[in-house]
């Protein structure tokens, strides 16, 4: 096994379960056999069972020992939007949140910075370091049913949309956490849910959607990107989710745009993948569209092993020729960034909030 085969792990981002780890978990096992990079945590399954998250305390704890294990090299991510997609939830002792919906209706910039602090203070306290938010699709479609339904875009003005979403940046960046904007090219005009299969925007997506990206990359913005399992034919002829094309994340977001961070995937057990390829297949086809960090939930589908297969997917990859060891190369670097920032070993580049 060579030298960058130990590394491939660093290429994922993985859910499991249980609310406490300890050396046999097989998660643990994950971090020391496979390297993983990271881990995902929910609070609930999607039958309504805990999964990660119960209290404060314990979750302060299965962090704490979920480094400790790792050597404190790992992402621990959530998805902490605020509103209805909360994974700390104020009926398990966290802080109360409002959604980017509810404030931007408010209309008053600083209660978006206040309630960012209230987000940011809280994951910081419970060891958590990579908020997969805020969301900066254009609310486009009010019958949307996965962004407009549960109120979490800023609004319909892309400058809008950034001034809030910096401010959302910014508090998380003065509490050490990194922060990941989606979803890439746009999902807000969209009239399905690709939790649950197949979703096509071609006929509905505006150009402007992704003005939110370039304002923030302008602006000095360069954590991360989560791609959606939208299709957009215009975009990608050969009509693949966003995640796995390589026309959308490396010619649109890196060449056209210039975004130099992550890109992360979103949950490749989402139906829009799962009903199509294989998970083996997919973490290929995400790689080589230049996807740098995978999502495998574990909680929509369980699946053991996951991350030795995916490692295993990624190392075909390699050795039969259909990707170069350059990129994968770019694709660690790029993720040891990340997490040197996070680890206060680099500086922020975003910029103070900006009213356009």
């Amino acid at each position: 096994m060579s030298e960058l085969d130990l590394q491939l792990g660093q290429l994922f981002l993985a859910g499991f379960d249980g609310m406490s780890v300890d050396r046999d978990h097989p998660v643990i096992e994950a971090v020391q056999r496979d390297g993983l990079g990271g881990v995902i945590l929910f609070d609930r399954n999607v039958d309504g069972s805990r999964q990660n998250i119960d209290s404060p305390s314990q979750l302060r704890e299965l962090t704490g020992d979920l480094q400790r294990y790792a050597g404190n090299s790992l992402i621990i991510a959530v998805d902490q939007e605020g509103g209805m997609v909360c994974r700390l939830k104020e009926a398990d002792g966290f802080p109360a949140t409002i959604s980017a919906g509810r404030l931007a209706d408010d209309g008053d910039p600083e209660q978006v910075r206040r309630q960012a602090d209230i987000i940011a203070g809280s994951l910081r306290e419970c060891g958590i370091n990579f908020n997969l938010a805020p969301v900066v699709d254009l609310n486009l479609n009010a019958a949307n049913p996965i962004i407009g339904r549960y109120e979490r875009s800023y609004g319909s003005s892309p400058k809008v949309v950034v001034a809030h979403a910096l401010r959302f940046i910014t508090a998380h960046h003065e509490k050490g956490i990194a922060c990941c904007i989606k979803h890439f090219p746009g999902h807000g005009s969209a009239a399905a849910d690709s939790h649950l299969g197949f979703v096509d925007i071609t006929d509905c997506w505006e150009d402007q959607e992704l003005e939110p990206y370039s304002l923030l990359m302008a602006a000095g913005f360069g954590d991360a990107v989560m791609t959606a399992h939208v299709i957009h034919r215009g975009l990608d002829n050969d009509a693949l989710p966003a995640t796995l094309s390589r026309p959308l994340i490396t010619g649109l977001l890196r060449d056209k745009l210039g975004f130099q961070g992550v890109v992360v995937s979103d949950d490749l057990q989402m139906k829009a993948i799962t009903d199509r390829w294989g998970f083996e297949e997919a973490v290929q086809m995400a790689v080589l569209a230049g996807v740098d960090l995978v999502i495998v939930g574990n909680n929509l589908v369980r699946e053991k092993n996951i991350v030795s297969r995916g490692v295993g997917a990624v190392a075909e990859l390699i050795k039969s020729g259909r990707i170069g060891e350059r990129e994968i190369l770019s694709s660690l670097g790029r993720i040891a960034a990340l997490k040197r920032k996070i680890a206060g070993d680099a500086p922020w580049k975003s910029s103070q909030p900006t009213t356009w």
